[in-house]
């Protein structure tokens, strides 16, 4: 299986995060997990999608720092990391999943 590292909180980019943020798909996840009052399965947030291409989603998600992973069993459950995100970058996630 594939190590699921997470960047620490000093380790964000901006110009990564705005990057990783620039596609409606990822967007949307971050939109529905900031939504969220809980852990999110892969297959409830992208259910139509299909597993390569939710896979590459989730690992830019991952590899930039907007979320955390967490393997549970055949799960992969995810959680926005919105405390380390507005410690770094304060009105980010705010900005983006704020209404058009």
């Amino acid at each position: 299986m594939e190590d699921l590292r997470h960047p620490g909180r000093d380790e964000l980019r901006i110009e990564s995060v705005i990057a990783a943020l620039d596609h409606p798909i990822r967007l949307r996840v971050v939109r529905t997990l900031a939504s969220a009052e809980r852990e999110m399965t892969c297959t409830e947030i992208l259910p139509d999608m299909t597993k390569s291409s939710a896979s590459h989603h989730w690992k830019v998600l991952r590899e930039n720092g907007i979320v955390e992973q967490r393997r549970d069993g055949r799960f992969l459950f995810q959680r926005l990391r919105r405390d380390d995100l507005d410690a770094r970058f304060p009105g980010i996630i705010d900005a983006v999943i704020a209404p058009a």
